[in-house]
């Protein structure tokens, strides 16, 4: 076996070598055939457990059984009809039609197998034909090749399947339990994937698990925390734990490119797209549905990319992102997909659509689900060069009622805000002026959980200021709004209390272009980012003050951790200097700053939702001092040890100091005799024992003859 090199070995080599590791297409590397390093693959159980084989070599050629039976002279007839089926489907290869002739009839057996250039193409042409009704006695019966040695394993008779023993895991929810009460975190820079605890009493990051080559384009936390999930050229995984991030699931696909969870973290959603083999042809899509517990698909869906392309932007060749948008809160019951003209709703009791069939609605262009309860909102475009008016619709699911609409007229564009428990819902509508050539914005506001769910139009003062921002109060009833033409944009902060909306205060000339809410509501951050290279407002709306301003240059994000104590804004390596992050109080005081090159990810760990009722959570807050003093005194012993370790550095600094200047006045004494030797026999150093006298001293540098000619 070859000589194993640690991956700080590795580093320090490609250091000498002037290699950027995190410039090198590890896709292309390749060892030598039966040669690991002495490092066993995470995937080396898909041969060990389960026998997935995802390219055995045949994947291209799909099997046709049940064709009609017919002699010799109807045989191109027959091939005819089979190959202009399926050669709409897919580019079929030269001779990439075979249909078996028994020798003694000399009539066809019944079944073909058809080549395609890519396993895609065989993929989709099972997919559309398999079911296909040639004729009443004809229904085709279609299989990849490759699944036929699958099926020859089944064995004759049925045994029950061995039963494994039980053996506990780790508790998933551990984390929580942290004395200290800390959050994690989880960084990505370089080659290397770190999970951290933010130690802010302590003014310091915690590590808790680091690997290198974790994953292979991007990491994500599960909506509650649970999993971390990982994505690989096989297919995606998740781990788990409060310190050992144990592998707890792997879910295959090859050449997944996107991920999303439930909002329950009951099942997974992995994305593909696969070029063509005919370039005119768009990427063919793969989405499947797992059980996060198990691993077993729910549902799969295929099609070209032009079939997912509706509604929104993101994604992979101009699929919009994510493709299913999930309802019903937290218990998973519903997810949907927008069509053309259609809105699909699925339940996931059987996987299938709601009464077997979608929801029409002609010229539908967008949706979004209430966080909170299984209600959607739609927008539909004005028509008929605004004859017919644009419209938004709240439907509930499953009854499929439509609980409110309301029209709206000279509309250029329209986006839909809802408030974090579902109470409100905020249209941002952008209108033409009658002239046609400019357009203002106004809201309609819906109040959901009122009776009737009354609609307030709400516009600004100066209804033309051009909206950059809107972010509603989490837990809330307040919103924000940055507005304006200047390079210095307003913000204005409202209230929905009273059953009509007040404004609060507006905020003049601020650097700011983003807003981040605290995930408690209350405080929220006024972020000048991009253009504004980094500028912070730390503002608390209930006071209407500003506590603190900071900057973090060149900042790219910003993401409070879910407690709403913390904050942290990051350098991603979209910019090449500066890269790492930063950690802030929620009243704008830095903690403490790492900088990491090629830096590309930073995600708090989410946490579920508190299992105290309302009124716990407010007899607490009630009775904070009581339950603060213990932590009171932590933070006095904290800051006491702090304050200790500051002294002994402080001490340990004055050492070092003191031994240095002695060492000097070792060497000084040591070249004393040689010094008193340079100053003609002068004992002292002291400077001002010594008069200086200026010397002008003339020393012949060159002497040429010239022989001057006589006159």
């Amino acid at each position: 076996m070859a000589d194993v090199m640690s991956m700080e070995d590795i580093r320090t080599e490609a250091s000498r070598l002037n290699i950027d590791l995190s410039a090198v297409d590890w896709n292309s590397v390749w060892v030598p055939p039966g040669e690991d390093f002495g490092i066993k693959s995470d995937d080396e159980d898909l041969n060990e457990e389960d026998s997935l084989e995802f390219d055995a070599g045949f994947g291209n050629i799909i099997v046709v059984d049940n064709l009609p039976v017919v002699p010799r002279e109807k045989f191109e007839k027959l091939e005819g009809v089979v190959r202009k089926i399926y050669s709409q489907i897919g580019v079929i290869k030269e001779n990439g039609l075979w249909m078996p002739v028994e020798e003694e009839t000399g009539k066809t057996r019944g079944y073909c197998f058809i080549e395609y250039n890519t396993p895609q193409e065989a993929e989709l042409a099972k997919e559309k034909t398999n079911g296909y009704k040639l004729d009443r006695a004809h229904i085709f019966s279609v299989n990849i090749f490759d699944e036929i040695e699958k099926f020859m394993r089944v064995p004759d008779e049925w045994a029950p399947p061995e039963s494994k023993p039980y053996t506990s895991g780790e508790n998933l929810q551990h984390w929580l339990t942290d004395e200290k009460g800390r959050d994690q975190f989880v960084i990505r820079a370089g080659s290397d994937t770190e999970v951290l605890w933010n130690d802010a009493r302590q003014v310091k990051a915690d590590p808790v698990y680091k690997r290198p080559f974790w994953t292979e384009s991007f990491v994500q936390w599960s909506p509650l925390g649970t999993y971390l999930a990982t994505v690989h050229r096989q297919g995606a995984a998740v781990w788990g734990g409060a310190s050992t991030f144990n592998r707890l699931m792997r879910y295959a696909h090859p050449q997944v490119k996107l991920i999303d969870f439930s909002p329950g973290e009951k099942y997974l959603v992995t994305y593909s797209s696969h070029e063509p083999s005919n370039p005119r042809d768009s990427h063919r899509v793969v989405l499947n549905i797992f059980d996060v517990r198990t691993s077993k698909v729910m549902r799969d869906f295929k099609g070209s990319a032009d079939e997912f392309a509706f509604g929104g932007s993101g994604g992979f060749s101009g699929v919009s992102w994510p493709v299913f948008r999930w309802g019903g809160g937290k218990e998973d019951k519903y997810f949907a997909r927008l069509g053309k003209n259609v809105i699909s709703v699925y339940e996931t009791e059987t996987f299938s659509l709601i009464d077997k069939k979608s929801i029409k609605v002609e010229n539908v262009t967008d949706f979004c689900w209430s966080p909170a309860d299984p209600i959607f909102a739609l927008f539909v475009p004005e028509q008929g060069g605004g004859n017919q008016p644009a419209r938004v619709s709240l439907f509930q699911i499953p009854s499929k009622a439509e609980l409110r609409q309301k029209n709206l007229f000279s509309v250029s564009d329209c986006k839909m805000y809802w408030q974090s428990e579902g109470e409100y819902l905020a249209v941002k509508v952008d209108r033409y002026t009658k002239t046609k050539k400019s357009t203002y914005t106004g809201f309609e506001l819906f109040r959901i959980k009122e009776r009737d769910i009354p609609i307030e139009v709400f516009e600004l003062e100066n209804k033309n200021d051009k909206i950059i921002a809107f972010a509603w109060e989490p837990k809330g009833h307040r919103f924000a709004i940055i507005h304006g033409d200047n390079p210095r944009p307003d913000i204005s902060f409202y209230s929905m209390k009273g059953g009509k909306v007040s404004k609060l205060t507006t905020l003049k000339q601020k650097q700011a272009n983003a807003l981040f809410w605290s995930p408690g509501g209350r405080f929220v951050i006024l972020a000048g980012l991009k253009g504004f290279n980094g500028q912070l407002e730390f503002f608390n709306v209930d006071e209407l003050e500003t506590m603190a301003t900071a900057e973090h240059f060149m900042a790219t994000d910003i993401e409070w951790d879910p407690t709403g104590r913390y904050v942290a804004t990051s350098v991603t390596s979209v910019h090449e200097m500066e890269n790492g992050f930063n950690i802030w109080s929620f009243n704008g005081k830095l903690l403490y700053r790492i900088l990491k090159d090629h830096f590309f990810q930073f995600l708090w760990r989410p946490r579920p939702p508190s299992f105290l009722s309302p009124e716990k959570e407010e007899e607490i807050l009630k009775n904070l001092k009581k339950y603060s003093k213990k932590y009171d005194v932590e933070d006095q012993d904290i800051s006491l040890l702090l304050s200790e370790q500051d002294r002994e550095k402080r001490k340990q600094l004055k050492e070092e100091w003191s031994e240095w200047v002695n060492q000097w006045k070792k060497y000084h004494q040591h070249d004393k005799m040689e010094r008193e030797m340079l100053r003609d026999g002068e004992a002292s150093d002291v400077e001002e024992e010594y008069e200086a006298k200026q010397v002008e001293v003339e020393e012949l540098v060159d002497v040429s003859e010239e022989v001057v000619a006589d006159a």
